[in-house]
């Protein structure tokens, strides 16, 4: 006699299979985060130390400023007197000397690289002009391991991918199914509700070990980024990251009827997470008034923890705050979705 098969793993496998047939899922899936890691690593590249550009002004008495500069290892750009606007404007230079006695600079109090420059400048000048310092400091340049820009950003792409994935991949599938009449011929089967909401949720998990790799793998191969944490505290958060969002996939279309009213809903749901949760740049740059807010979001929670395992090498125990967050999005959304989901 047959065994009869088990509803939910029926379900899961159909969902697997409609996802592996669809490029366009794939690829957004895939290839889409290996680009952004690819395109953002290259443009905001670790470059070292480099030397800093000033500007000098083409008028009598520049040919000195920029000799004295160039021998303290500036990069001078000469730049005529009605150009100086347009340079600082465009970034030629971070800062323009005029000569005189004194000197002028010109730079924009407003970006921190000019500041720095403007006295770094002024340093150089006023030693070239005699100045002698009462000590010189002993300097004890460090590196520290996970501090590059491309080591900060991978996680917060991790996390992003794992979010939209899952509410994409969950939301999509059920509006999508609702529009085509599918779910109308589903409820006359014996088929319970919360294995069909279970069972898109679980599918999500046969594609999320190959995202996790490509993106991990990736990183080091081409960028150097190392896991310094435990790989199995990496994989539990990335399955909580998923069962989080899609049982916030769940929630946001259990009534939606129509592809463009779950669209909505999703980016509604997915922006201010985009925004606040330090993807690009650190969440801490938002006013300590929303910090609160910030910080229970899932996203923030994700990325908060990936990077505390990738960069920081820390234990489990240090994120379990994190994973708490977590798992109350994800337990209260599926709950929420069992008592709202409507199958027409």
């Amino acid at each position: 006699m047959n065994k009869r098969p088990n509803p939910l793993v029926e379900l899961t496998l159909s969902r697997f299979r409609e996802f592996v047939r669809e490029p366009e899922a794939v690829f957004w899936v895939f290839a889409f985060p290996v680009i952004m890691t690819c395109a953002l690593g290259i443009a905001f590249r670790s470059r070292g130390e480099g030397p800093v550009i000033a500007g000098v002004v083409q008028q009598a008495g520049g040919d000195e400023l920029a000799d004295s500069l160039s021998r303290a290892g500036f990069t001078v750009r000469r730049f005529a007197p009605d150009d100086v606007e347009s340079a600082l404007r465009d970034g030629r230079a971070p800062v323009v000397v005029i000569p005189g006695s004194p000197p002028i600079y010109r730079y924009d109090v407003a970006r921190a690289e000019s500041q720095l420059a403007r006295l770094a400048v002024d340093n150089a000048l006023q030693k070239a002009a005699g100045r002698a310092d009462p000590f010189t400091a002993v300097a004890q340049p460090v590196e520290a391991v996970g501090s590059r820009y491309i080591d900060w950003l991978v996680p917060g792409l991790l996390g992003m991918n794992i979010m939209g994935t899952g509410l994409w991949g969950v939301g999509f599938a059920i509006v999508n199914a609702r529009a085509k009449k599918l779910l109308k011929r589903l409820v006359a089967t014996p088929m319970a509700k919360s294995h069909y909401l279970l069972s898109l949720v679980l599918s999500r998990m046969a594609t999320l070990t190959l995202e996790v790799v490509v993106i991990i793998g990736f990183a080091w191969l081409f960028f150097g980024v190392a896991v310094h944490g435990a790989i199995w505290a990496l994989a539990v958060l990335a399955t909580l990251g998923a069962l989080s969002f899609g049982g916030l996939g769940l929630l946001v279309a259990s009534r939606a009827r129509t592809i463009e009213a779950v669209s909505g809903l999703m980016n509604l749901v997915m922006l201010p997470m985009w925004v606040l949760s330090g993807v690009f740049f650190a969440s801490s740059n938002f006013p300590d008034g929303i910090q609160p807010f910030i910080h229970v979001l899932p996203l923030t929670a994700l990325n908060d923890s990936l990077r505390m395992i990738v960069n920081e090498g820390r234990s489990f125990a240090a994120v379990l705050p994190q994973v708490g967050i977590m798992a109350a999005w994800g337990g209260i959304s599926f709950v929420l979705s069992l008592k709202l989901f409507r199958w027409q």
